[in-house]
């Protein structure tokens, strides 16, 4: 682990490779689990004024668990999630084929909305967890993944570069831009790893 601005980052993240590998998995993240997408207090508030411009890209059983549900749901853990189809599917799931792609993506992708998606899913594999004086950005292994570790291995791509709009998203670019320092700083001397 070591710090950045005010973020404690675990290293998997710089040293994990992962590529999605929809042909494999099929989009498992967005159908597997046990809990809706993770959402910050202003994500609820998005999902709230987008949600009748995204309506019309959504399956009738997401719009029946999102008008049962509310756009957002507090999870068993107290924090903010996106609603599930019968606690399986997340409810803005939608299917191309057997593969699970995102509604609200998909709208975004057609000029509807100007929000693409939550940002726990555009950064995953990468977790964030906010805390009062810092975030913990955390690589998140998951057996569903393992195809998109074998891909990112085969094409040597690290966590942090798969992801990386998403981390500028989230952290903004110069807070990336000192990752990288880290990173190129690791890969030349792994012995220098921060602890």
């Amino acid at each position: 682990m070591f710090q950045l601005g005010k973020t404690i980052v675990s290293e998997d993240i710089l040293e994990k490779e992962f590529v999605c590998n929809l042909s494999a998995c099929h989009g498992a993240c967005c159908i597997d689990g046990d809990a809706g997408a993770p959402l910050s207090k202003e994500e609820t508030q998005i999902l709230e004024d987008i949600y009748p411009k995204i309506k019309p890209f959504l399956r009738p059983e997401g719009i029946a668990a999102i008008e049962a549900q509310g756009t957002w749901r507090i999870g068993t853990d107290k924090d903010f999630e996106t609603p599930l189809i019968d606690e399986k599917d997340c409810a803005y799931v939608i299917f191309d084929g057997k593969t699970a792609l995102c509604g609200i993506e998909q709208a975004y992708n057609q000029g509807v909305v100007n929000w693409k998606k939550p940002v726990s899913c555009h950064l995953y594999p990468i977790r964030v967890k906010d805390f009062t004086e810092f975030a913990a950005v955390n690589y998140d292994r998951w057996e569903i993944c393992d195809d998109a570790c074998s891909l990112g291995k085969e094409l040597q791509v690290p966590v942090y570069k798969f992801v990386k709009e998403a981390l500028i998203r989230r952290f903004g670019e110069d807070w990336y831009a000192e990752l990288e320092k880290v990173a190129e700083e690791l890969k030349k001397n792994p012995s220098n790893r921060r602890r």
